[in-house]
């Protein structure tokens, strides 16, 4: 590496690590719904919130980009939690605005077809969830969210380090449940 491109991954580093994470929604606030394409294990299908949400609580988490280092190991730190977010009553979905291609694809290889990944090719949706990306609005800022089965966010973790989202909404997720069990 020259010292020229040493610097500018430094410089990257630096200002990724400083940058505040997005607006985000509020704990408490109503989720917005939405209809999209999405993929798991490859297959195609039409991912509906309100549908899900009939099931149980949402984890509906952001990432910038499919294939890139830390929203590849964000989907796996994800797939390997996957059974205990479905003991739970949660299901996961990521979403990103990557095409449906890129996305049957990822939720193979990067989610090891256990959950599925959505695309958001307008960025609508990441807009409605204040999860657009500040220095670059057209892709998803690493946002994780749970809403509840009633539609309101219970919890929000934003950062663009990969590590904690899993760990920090499956607590959230798990906290929901004793409390649903009372």
């Amino acid at each position: 590496m020259t010292r020229r491109q040493l610097c500018a991954a430094s410089l990257s580093a630096v200002l990724c690590s400083a940058l505040p994470a997005g607006a985000a929604l509020p704990v408490g606030a109503a989720a917005p719904d939405f209809t999209t394409e999405a993929a798991l294990a490859g297959q195609p299908f039409k991912f509906s919130l309100a549908d899900a949400l009939k099931k149980g609580p949402v984890v509906l988490y952001f990432y910038p980009k499919a294939f890139t280092s830390g929203c590849t190991v964000e989907a796996h730190a994800f797939a390997e939690a996957t059974p205990r977010f479905q003991a739970a009553g949660a299901t996961v979905i990521g979403m990103s605005n990557d095409d449906i291609e890129t996305l049957k694809k990822f939720s193979v290889e990067a989610c090891r077809d256990k959950f599925a990944v959505a695309a958001d090719r307008s960025g609508q949706i990441m807009k409605r969830y204040d999860a657009a990306l500040g220095l670059k609005p057209d892709l998803a800022d690493r946002v994780s969210y749970v809403i509840s089965p009633q539609g309101k966010i219970l919890y929000v973790y934003a950062s663009l380090n990969p590590d904690g989202h899993v760990q920090n909404t499956l607590k959230a997720v798990e906290a929901w449940k004793r409390e649903a069990a009372r």
